[in-house]
């Protein structure tokens, strides 16, 4: 029998889900949630796609993963790199990311996220980034007061045991490489203090 889902839990992360889940392509088959924590997103990425895998590097987050997916035949959880993880060239019609690719080589992760997409695929990565200009500074210090009361209100929180890291590019490094890497993807900066890119992969 499949565990109860937990009381629902709010947090900068999950307030991108909704738009993630808007981003999905009709017909979606196989979709893939890289740093999927306890799978809270790839649960909910069944709802919109035949069959969803979720990869993380943590071991506790991917068990606990697993406890919640039982009964879900069509949902997998697997622990490992992502970067070195077997995973299927053109295999998805879809890959998402919230929160972790900060964690990881930018570059090399945003490539393979790029190559595990099918023709007609969709990425959207949700990230973090540092400030590094005055403009950047002015962004963050515009929307403190709105992010600190949205947080109190949703009583943001998240599981326990996910791993932190703070990020090490800039907004303009992250939107200097994913043009250069992905040259369509519409890039956004968010006021909860997130950034998101989505590309579709062309067709040949």
């Amino acid at each position: 029998m499949r565990e109860a889902e937990p009381k629902p839990y709010w947090n900068t992360n999950v307030a991108r889900h909704p738009s993630i889940l808007r981003a999905v392509p009709e017909g979606c088959v196989e979709a893939l949630d890289v740093g999927c924590g306890d799978g809270l997103l790839a649960r909910r990425l069944t709802g919109v796609a035949k069959r969803v895998t979720g990869i993380d590097k943590s071991p506790e987050m991917i068990a606990r993963a697993r406890e919640l997916a039982v009964g879900c035949p069509d949902l997998t959880f697997l622990a490992g790199d992502f970067l070195t993880a077997d995973l299927p060239a053109g295999g998805y019609d879809f890959v998402c990311s919230v929160a972790t690719i900060h964690h990881m080589d930018y570059e090399a992760a945003l490539t393979r996220m790029r190559e595990l997409l099918r023709p007609g695929g969709t990425l959207v990565v949700v990230g973090l980034a540092r400030e590094a200009s005055a403009a950047d500074w002015a962004v963050t210090i515009a929307a403190a007061p709105v992010v600190r009361i949205v947080k109190v209100a949703r009583r943001a929180h998240g599981p326990a045991g996910m791993p932190a890291q703070p990020p090490r590019m800039s907004y303009g490094q992250v939107r200097t490489t994913a043009r250069r890497l992905l040259p369509t993807a519409r890039y956004r900066r968010h006021l909860l203090r997130r950034y998101s890119l989505t590309w579709e992969k062309p067709v040949d």
